[in-house]
């Protein structure tokens, strides 16, 4: 995982396994361009950062 899927919106924590995953159902051809390409260039990527439009705001 890089720095980019830990700041994902779908980035999530399952309690259970106590372990993140990603919630995104990906189809047979994204998951191989996603590895292939990295996780840089995840199209599913959205800020998960809550505060992000109230600091643009100010």
């Amino acid at each position: 995982m890089s720095a980019a899927c830990e700041t994902c919106a779908h980035y999530c924590y399952d309690e259970l396994t106590d372990s993140y995953y990603c919630s995104v159902n990906l189809d047979e051809d994204e998951l191989y361009r996603f590895l292939q390409e990295g996780s840089g260039s995840c199209s599913h990527y959205r800020n998960g950062d809550d505060y992000a439009m109230v600091r643009k705001q100010n």
